[in-house]
């Protein structure tokens, strides 16, 4: 059970640092390292019937005795640095200290059995109460269950505190915030928005300058074309392009969603309301469209016509999943984030090319948040239609 708590404490970091929580993510993995090595040494100087597997003894516990030590003196950091987060994160280290001494007696042959078991029985309370709870709170939004406060805070003086975004940063509830957004865009600025899968760049099709923008912003490669989000199919439907019953019925599936149609580009664009950036978007002879499944976004776009997107990242760099991450990594090239939080989704889209789809049907261009099985199967489900 305690390797098996070493490798859940390793997946906590690994989750951490996928959320840019660089504290949370050294801690966890510490407490793994600890936890296993603790694990270890236990499973190993247990007495079984041959005898000991691992001999700790008299003149060979140096080694073991310290990196107890060792991790006594890292843990006691992450001590101070938890007490400015919450209640349960200084309980967690807390506990770790103490099971940190259990390691340390354990190597002098000086641990009593009752003081290892309270260690245990409080670290697993701790453990099950922590998780219980970022899990709810997350899962709801709310604070469900109290992580408490933080017990030390840095005060901050009032020039700090007033410091400036880099960039106008309205909430994506208030509709003075939406249209905040939706005049810069419409007046040729780049924005960051959330979509219904991760945060994304922003630009008009009416203004090809603000397109190439976001290539220079992104450091994004001109041979990677981007794509444009409608706010719905019948806006496609009034632009008349040409598309087979098949296609229509496979986009009235997946629409609006996390999965982007490629098809044929045309001059029907135009009547969609693409304008002069016609030539900026997807390649020569294909684009790649999507209705998403977020009604903010879907405001947004009714707001300002076909929008060219594409994710709020530096080019070749995880994506963005919360407005902070947006403004902190690009806020200072942009004119606008429009902030809603969390994302819905931590991948982009999943991406079909759907040019030859009367021919030989559909090809996975990317798969993102749809998995391909579940995209071949509404294929399939259109195609008996």
């Amino acid at each position: 059970l305690i390797l098996i708590g070493g490798f859940v404490q390793l997946l906590a970091g690994f989750l951490a640092f996928r959320k840019y929580d660089h504290l949370g993510g050294a801690a966890f993995l510490t407490f793994s390292a600890l936890w296993s090595s603790y694990g270890v040494t236990r499973v190993l100087c247990a007495a079984p019937v041959s005898g000991h597997l691992l001999d700790i003894g008299a003149g060979n516990t140096e080694g073991f005795t310290a990196g107890s030590i060792a991790f006594l003196v890292l843990n006691a950091f992450l001590i101070i640095l938890a007490s400015s987060f919450n209640v349960v994160l200084l309980c967690l280290t807390l506990a770790m200290e103490l099971l940190t001494i259990c390691f340390l007696l354990f190597t002098l042959e000086s641990l009593p059995l009752p003081f290892e078991i309270v260690v245990l029985i409080i670290l697993s309370i701790i453990c099950f109460y922590g998780a219980a709870a970022s899990l709810a709170n997350c899962m709801f939004g709310k604070d469900l269950l109290m992580m408490g406060p933080p017990l030390l805070t840095v005060q901050s003086s009032k020039k700090d505190r007033e410091d400036p975004l880099p960039c106008v940063c309205p909430r994506s509830h208030l509709t003075s915030g939406l249209r905040t957004i939706a005049e810069l865009l419409n007046t040729g600025a780049v924005c960051g928005v959330p979509t219904d899968t991760v945060y994304a760049l922003a630009a008009s099709c009416k203004h090809p300058e603000a397109i190439e923008k976001v290539y220079r912003i992104k450091d994004r490669p001109q041979e990677k074309p981007i794509c444009i989000f409608i706010s719905n199919l019948e806006q496609l439907r009034a632009a008349g392009p040409p598309i087979s019953p098949l296609l229509w019925e496979f986009m009235e599936n997946v629409y609006p969603g996390g999965i982007g149609c490629i098809i044929r580009k045309g001059e029907w664009l135009k009547k969609l309301g693409v304008g002069a950036g016609y030539s900026r978007v997807g390649t020569q002879d294909s684009i790649m469209i999507r209705v998403p499944d977020l009604t903010v976004l879907v405001h947004l776009i009714d707001m300002t016509g076909p929008l060219a997107i594409t994710s709020a990242n530096p080019s070749g760099e995880a994506d963005s999943t919360h407005h902070h991450m947006v403004i902190s990594r690009l806020g200072h090239k942009l004119e606008g984030v429009l902030c809603d939080g969390e994302s819905d989704e931590v991948v982009a889209s999943t991406v079909v090319n759907c040019t030859k789809i009367d021919e030989s049907g559909i090809t996975i261009v990317r798969e993102g948040c749809i998995p391909a099985g579940q995209v071949m199967q509404i294929f399939e489900r259109a195609k008996n239609r």
